[in-house]
């Protein structure tokens, strides 16, 4: 079970490559959007189904399944292999799926976030782009881009904690806020979380895409690498699709800056999509016999020689970096994929202090709320709420979250 994004449908056009050096093995894929991935994959794993083998899971997961006993222990599988080169898996996105110095999932690709611009339509409007943009700036920019047939800015507006969640999380810590302080209090009705939710609702509903509540990462990177918004904050994954010739009409025409701050330096995530076994697979061994596959050195070189360097999964290992066939392809956006996760303090996003590492709040009850909120955003961008109702309504229901974590 697995997401829909390009890279995943990379590995399903792969798997013959697999089963013909494991005979034995037959690898079935189901491919869901994001939101419906989630929903299925939780629904099995957590009442033991066991309709899958091989999962997909975000950083966000990981630790708190692997503490619910939902996941397989890979530390021995994944250590043992020598070839395999568990220390090469980039430290940061490592950390993020080890619990109690046990590994529970290994990446298949890591990202963090930043901001990408077509160099085409900036010149024509006379913008230059800086390295370090500022909310205040995009904001502008966005505004003078946008045209009837042209977004000026490309931002997640289709609900879900993942979704939508994503780039707005980012814009609330940058902004000097979060969903809860350290102590589990919620933000939500602070002067800050309301400015910048405010801030997210004006720039889409000024200059983003036409019904942005349909619009999550695949929609957006459709929009953008047709030449249909002249700017994009997400996803650095993204840059790998936009730059391939068959996919993109933009290649070669891309800038890539830093993700765009208020009050912080930095307002990058840190995330990774993973595969895992979970613990009622009757497979385990095929499993991890597949995993060792699609996650190692090997894989990525598979991808480079075979669908082209800059389609190599980014930001899983250290080696990937120092090869230079993957530099020359991915030169214009490698580095600072990089460099910006690098940069990244993983237990410390933005000024507020958080109540637990990570970059989305580590309790149960974040996944519904978060799923309920953007769905609130959802509604002021329809015009059917504003953003003072909308933190009116869900500053209770945050307390009700953060009092729960405590516990």
């Amino acid at each position: 079970m697995t997401v829909n994004n390009p890279q995943m449908k990379d590995m399903e056009s792969l798997k013959g490559e697999f089963e013909k050096t494991h005979p034995n093995i037959s690898v079935n894929f189901i491919q869901m959007e994001e939101n419906d991935l989630r929903a299925a994959v939780t629904k099995d794993i957590a009442s033991g189904g066991g309709q899958y083998d091989v999962i997909t899971i975000g950083a966000y997961e990981t630790p708190i399944w692997a503490k619910n006993g939902w996941l397989t222990d890979l530390t021995q599988k994944a250590s043992s292999d020598a070839k395999y080169d568990v220390d090469d898996i980039i430290p940061a996105v490592r950390k993020g799926l080890t619990v109690d110095d046990k590994l529970w999932a290994v990446p298949f690709y890591g990202e963090s976030s930043f901001l990408m611009y077509n160099k085409d339509l900036f010149k024509a409007a006379g913008i230059t782009a800086v390295e370090h943009p500022t909310w205040d700036q995009v904001e502008s920019w966005a505004a003078k881009l946008k045209t009837k047939d042209t977004a000026g800015i490309c931002l997640r507006g289709k609900p879900g904690w993942g979704e939508m969640g994503g780039p707005l999380t980012g814009t609330l810590q940058t902004s000097g806020s979060g969903w809860f302080d350290k102590d589990w209090t919620s933000q939500v009705n602070t002067p800050k979380f309301k400015e910048a939710v405010s801030r997210y609702v004006r720039v889409l509903k000024n200059s983003g895409e036409s019904d942005p509540a349909s619009f999550g990462f695949t929609e957006c990177l459709n929009l953008f690498s047709q030449g249909k918004a002249a700017m994009w904050y997400d996803a650095t994954v993204a840059a790998a699709t936009l730059e391939s010739p068959d996919s993109s009409k933009v290649v070669g025409k891309i800038g890539y800056v830093h993700a765009p701050t208020v009050e912080s330096k930095e307002s990058g995530w840190l995330w990774s999509w993973n595969l895992a076994v979970p613990d009622s697979s009757k497979k385990k061994d095929a499993a991890w016999a597949f995993l060792d596959w699609a996650t190692s050195k090997d894989y990525l070189n598979l991808v480079g020689t075979k669908l082209g360097w800059a389609k190599v999964p980014p930001g899983s290992r250290t080696s990937t970096y120092a090869n230079a066939d993957y530099l020359k392809a991915a030169g214009d956006f490698a580095p600072i994929t990089k460099e910006v996760m690098e940069s990244i303090n993983s237990t410390q996003f933005g000024p507020l202090s958080q109540p637990t590492p990570g970059y989305f709040p580590a309790t149960p009850g974040w996944p519904e709320f978060g799923n309920d909120f953007t769905q609130g955003v959802a509604d002021v961008l329809a015009g059917r709420s504003t953003v003072d109702q909308l933190v009116a309504k869900f500053q209770p229901i945050a307390q009700k979250v953060g009092d729960d974590s405590k516990k």
